[in-house]
């Protein structure tokens, strides 16, 4: 055995839901395995999306075997256009997947115009040499097809990489996990078990997806009216659910939303979808036929600003117009953090007069993560030597470490990190290394900022106590006022005491500027900061508010 050593670093998905993303390093080389994103607190003012910080990829670029995505939801391949615009400039790493997850990151980087990348969807069960690593994808079941468990071979040892999965032994399309391989890698002997984390923290086994489906057809039984079902634009099974009980009950099928209509048009032409001839009608012929006629299968599940969902709750869709007696059916649970959204637009579909339909009130909708037991069965297959949980939040991270202990794996072999704590293997054994730089990346726009970016900041103090813009005009001889200072404001809450209060600051302006042409301040940028020091002091003492004062000083 080499004297080489292994490290596994977590660059997200560690005390979070979403963004997952784990590098894996041996012997100088790198795979890297997901690319996810996750979307905005609402503290993260007109951000887009949020990204791991892979400054620690851009630095060792040409370190990079290849890119491994174990399924494609947005938390586990979001992020690719980003990271390969990034590092592509030096090295355009080969990426892998299943069919599906191939397919959908080629419709992803093909809009970000990155069509030279290398992607390859290979079978599970073949192993693949990546310089120092042999590569094999795994079967497993969630909620969207060809999701795979990752295994990464060196000569140190095996490291295992769960991605999202739920033991479902009856699925809806295709076998269930593939328990076998898992048991005989467990034989083998697995160095370290990286873990899904997501339902630690639920009781029992999961529900099987094809349970969910007789209870659709329940539900639309009972629907008059139209029909809006929401999910995860990305829940191809679910999708076949919905279709399968409109065809049962003789509606037509609409796709609202266009990365819903994107990826069933990948999920049908790769054959996971199969809709009935006829069936499927365009969203603008909606309006077109009955009411009882009709099923629209939308985005918005989780109460996303832009939306299709979001937008008919608002009466802000363009081509479908919610009214009372429509039925909405929540076909998906909020994300932790994106609960406020989703009860807003469950409030507004009320408003409206709509039934709405959550899986509170019927089983109509199956978790892709497995719960408890099914945790367990993983660590009782695979009798990892070590256990990294990953892909959770702090708690479900402590939750899942207990688990491993009940099922008598040494505490000590069990590793609860966050994102930026390296593990590092050698012949001796498993250490934590020293934490290497991780966090978050914004995307506003198209554009990617410093996760440290002041522009964040000033929204905020904008949000909270407006803004006050002084422009005063002085002498370029004298640094005496000359006329009286423009005081402009915006967001501040004193309307009432505006007149008196604009009166005060401008006497105030002049005062900073005839103390400062006392002391013999003449530079522009001093002048500035000296105003903004007292109109802040003074703004202060006054309203206790403290908006954001921008002077502007203008020499004559």
């Amino acid at each position: 055995m080499s004297g080489a050593k292994l490290r596994v670093l977590p660059l997200g998905g560690l005390g979070e839901i979403g963004k997952n993303m784990t590098v894996v390093e041996y012997d100088g080389r790198i795979v890297v395995v997901d690319t996810g994103l996750r979307f905005p607190t609402t503290d993260m003012l007109g951000i887009d999306l949020v990204l791991p910080d892979f400054t620690y990829l851009r630095e060792r670029a040409k370190d990079i075997e290849a890119i491994v995505v174990t399924h494609g939801h947005e938390d586990h391949l979001g992020a690719l256009p980003w990271v390969l615009r990034e590092l592509g400039a030096v090295h355009s790493p080969m990426v892998f997947g299943g069919p599906l997850t191939i397919a959908m990151a080629r419709s992803k980087l093909d809009e970000h115009n990155l069509r030279d990348v290398e992607l390859e969807d290979i079978p599970t069960g073949e192993q693949i040499s990546l310089g120092p690593f042999e590569l094999e994808l795994i079967h497993m079941t969630h909620s969207i097809p060809d999701s795979c468990a990752v295994a990464l071979t060196t000569e140190l040892g095996t490291v295992l990489l769960t991605g999202d999965y739920k033991f479902d032994q009856t699925p809806v399309d295709g076998p269930p996990a593939d328990v076998a391989r898992l048991a005989e890698l467990g034989s083998e002997g697995v160095l370290l078990l990286c873990g899904d984390s997501t339902n630690a923290d639920r009781p029992g086994f999961s529900p099987s997806e094809r349970g969910v489906g007789p209870h659709l057809e329940e539900v639309f039984a009972r629907a008059e009216g139209r029909i809006i079902v929401t999910s995860f634009a990305s829940n191809i099974h679910r999708v076949q659910q919905v279709v399968d009980a409109a065809a049962a009950l003789g509606r037509k099928v609409a796709l609202v939303g266009r990365s819903m209509r994107k990826n069933v048009n990948i999920g049908r032409s790769l054959g996971h979808i199969d809709v009935p001839e006829g069936m499927m009608i365009q969203p603008h012929e909606v309006e077109d036929w009955p009411d009882h006629k009709i099923v629209a299968i939308s985005t918005g599940s989780q109460g996303e600003p832009l939306s299709a969902l979001r937008r008919m709750a608002y009466n802000d869709h363009r081509q479908i117009t919610l009214r009372s007696g429509d039925t909405v059916v929540f076909s998906a649970t909020p994300i932790p953090g994106n609960e406020r959204a989703v009860n807003e637009t469950i409030d507004r579909l009320y408003h409206i007069g709509c039934n709405v339909i959550t899986p509170r009130d019927a089983p109509i909708h199956a978790s892709g993560h497995g719960f408890e037991e099914e945790l367990k069965l993983m660590l009782n297959l695979v009798r990892p030597r070590y256990v990294m949980p990953i892909h959770g939040d702090h708690k479900r991270i402590h939750l899942h470490a207990e688990l491993a202990d009940s099922v008598g794996i040494d505490p000590d072999a069990v590793f609860k990190l966050e994102n930026g704590l390296p593990l590092d293997f050698d012949a001796n054994g498993a250490r934590v290394g020293d934490r290497e730089q991780a966090g978050m990346i914004f995307v506003d726009g198209v554009d990617i900022g410093d996760p440290a970016d002041v522009a964040l900041r000033d929204r905020r103090m904008l949000s909270a106590d407006g803004i006050f813009i002084v422009v005063a005009t002085v002498s370029e001889q004298t640094g005496e006022s000359v006329v009286p200072p423009e005081v402009i404001f915006r967001g501040v809450p004193f309307i009432e005491q505006a007149d008196e209060l604009m009166s005060d600051i401008r006497e105030e302006v002049e005062r900073s500027l005839s103390s400062a042409a006392r002391e013999g301040i003449r530079e522009i940028d001093l002048l500035q900061q000296e105003l903004h020091d007292d109109l802040a002091k003074f703004v202060y003492d006054r309203l206790r508010r403290r908006p954001m004062v921008l002077p502007v000083v203008v020499e004559v």
